[in-house]
């Protein structure tokens, strides 16, 4: 799935046009050995230049679409395919994009290994390969970028989990690398690309969707304070209630995630003078451990307590549990939109970062 690339020179030349050209060498310069489709034989199939088509796979925009069309026909007929070693050289493109990913002491993430997943995919089909990284703190993943950057030619950095304080954006900044980040960077107007999910959107559709069932007494269990999500994901739960005229006192937790901290935090609000009949989670996490709660007391989550989390995990959808579900594969397209927009920008663009909010989907279960 995962690929790594020797360093690659950025020299070589262009076409005609000044835009680059496939070469039909082998890496080690020893001519075509005829066995293999060329850039001249799709040219003569095509009966276009090898100019056009060139251009067909490097600037189709520079192509009319019938020709075009034509040039792709022979392409897919022919089977031709450009060395990205040779083609690197002429188009200073490695086709190579690293990816930060949250080391966290072992621990899983689902919800980063789908979105590593899908992008993956999403570079895969549009010629990029993955180059991964991991590291448990900013520190480390600053040196780990460190000696990416001189060891390799990468197109663009992509990470993740981006946080209040967050090192590795001011870092990123100051070398000039471009770089995306699936999150916002929280506290800062850094002016860089990023793509994130509306949480507090996804939490106050959960809580309203709760509303209109005829509850009036929902809890929300969060995460401590100073986290950047899980603060825009309690103030969607905040907002939907003081809309609808209903209260918070003593109606919110704050724990760490995990299924013992969710079922306790459960506890303590059934526990309470007014327990609620709904519950709203930060996370499938604790809400898994609420259900377990709340099934340990003989209850039924969605008939005796309404239950809902956020991420929508396999493990949400096997016992029927009621999420709000991140669109990753729109988050993932983006990203890669970010990448090859840097390959055609020079590093004096005064274009606008590319920033995306995405809406995320309640999933309605048999818990609420």
């Amino acid at each position: 799935m995962f690929e790594k690339a020797g360093r690659l020179e950025n020299t070589g030349p262009s076409g005609p046009s000044g835009q680059a050209e496939p070469a039909d060498e082998r890496p080690d310069g020893a001519p075509d050995d005829g066995r293999r489709p060329t850039i001249d034989s799709v040219a003569s199939a095509a009966a276009v230049s090898r100019q056009t088509v060139s251009n067909v796979i490097n600037a189709p925009h520079r192509v009319g679409e019938q020709t075009r069309r034509r040039v792709e026909r022979a392409i897919a007929e022919a089977g031709y395919r450009p060395l990205k070693t040779a083609q690197a050289l002429r188009t200073r493109r490695s086709n190579l994009i690293a990816v930060g990913i949250p080391n966290a002491g072992g621990t899983r993430n689902l919800l980063i290994e789908g979105f590593l997943h899908v992008l993956t995919e999403e570079a895969q089909r549009r010629g990029y390969r993955i180059l991964l990284v991991t590291a448990t703190d900013d520190e480390s993943e600053i040196r780990a970028y460190n000696d990416l950057l001189t060891d390799y030619d990468i197109d663009a950095l992509v990470f993740t989990a981006t946080h209040r304080g967050d090192q590795r954006i001011p870092w990123l900044l100051d070398k000039g690398t471009r770089f995306v980040t699936f999150g916002r960077p929280w506290g800062t107007k850094a002016a860089h690309p990023w793509v994130d999910v509306d949480g507090a959107g996804g939490v106050r559709e959960a809580t309203e969707h709760l509303i209109e069932l005829g509850h009036q007494r929902i809890a929300f269990i969060g995460w401590p304070g100073g986290s950047g999500v899980g603060e825009d994901r309690l103030s969607g739960w905040e907002q939907a209630c003081r809309t609808a005229g209903l209260p918070l006192r003593d109606l919110s937790r704050r724990t760490q995630d995990g299924l013992e901290q969710g079922r306790q935090a459960c506890a303590s609000l059934l526990d309470s003078p007014k327990p609620p009949t709904a519950i709203v989670c930060v996370s499938d996490t604790l809400a898994v451990g609420a259900w377990v709660e709340v099934t340990a007391r003989g209850g039924r989550p969605g008939r005796d307590v309404a239950i809902i989390g956020f991420d929508d995990s396999p493990t949400a959808s096997m016992i029927g549990l009621s999420s709000v579900a991140q669109p990753l594969a729109a988050a993932a397209a983006v990203c890669v939109d970010c990448v090859q927009s840097f390959n055609r920008t020079t590093g004096t663009s005064t274009t606008a970062p590319l920033q995306v909010l995405l809406a995320p989907k309640l999933i309605v279960r048999e818990s609420g």
